[in-house]
């Protein structure tokens, strides 16, 4: 007789994996709407990967990439959805300016808030498991490093800022903005006190 043998089949271990993944996307769609834990959870890591970095006194160019990552995506994070610089149509026609009737229009950001801060753990939780494998340690001199990424974010953030100053946008939204009428009715329509 054949003695069985406990050897999983491609249709096993594609099962295994697609219900991983289900139960990935179940729980990451929980967290849409815990933001502040999101971004704590994020900067919790962020600090473990830095105190690893700090303890070890290696991996310099992993933290240089995860930062410029990083700044990657904090300006999409930054720019509108329909930046009027990154059109292909060429020359438009100008806009009038919109007054306090015209529509509202929230800002339409090009990195959705849950996608920046899923990009930014991800990226985070990459380079912390780079800092495991000894090839990944490339002996840098730290300051230069430093140094060229502090340049890089304040000419990026200072090209940015005269972006939104340029076509007048500002890129935190609150919602659209309430007016205070006139006298109101005890439900919020209607005059008060008026006598038909």
């Amino acid at each position: 007789m054949m003695a069985e043998t406990n050897e999983a089949t491609p249709a096993d271990v594609s099962q295994t994996v697609a219900k991983a993944q289900r139960v990935f996307q179940y729980w990451l769609d929980k967290s849409t709407i815990h933001i502040e834990l999101r971004w704590i959870s994020f900067f919790c890591l962020l600090m473990l990967f830095f105190l690893r970095i700090y303890m070890i006194q290696g991996y310099f160019i992993v933290a240089y990439g995860l930062g410029i990552f990083l700044l990657n995506n904090f300006i999409a994070f930054l720019s509108p959805l329909d930046d009027p610089m990154l059109s292909d149509d060429g020359p438009t026609l100008p806009e009038t300016n919109r007054d306090a009737s015209a529509e509202y229009r929230p800002f339409a950001r090009r990195l959705p808030e849950f996608k920046f801060w899923y990009s930014c753990f991800k990226g985070t939780f990459i380079s912390l498991g780079m800092t495991f494998f000894i090839i990944f340690d490339i002996p840098v001199f730290w300051p230069i490093l430093v140094f060229y990424f502090f340049m890089l974010f304040f000419m990026t953030m200072k090209r940015q800022i005269l972006h939104m100053w340029k076509h007048k946008y500002v890129p935190i939204s609150w919602g659209k903005q309430k007016y205070k009428g006139g006298a109101e009715g005890a439900y919020g329509g209607g005059v008060r006190g008026r006598s038909d």
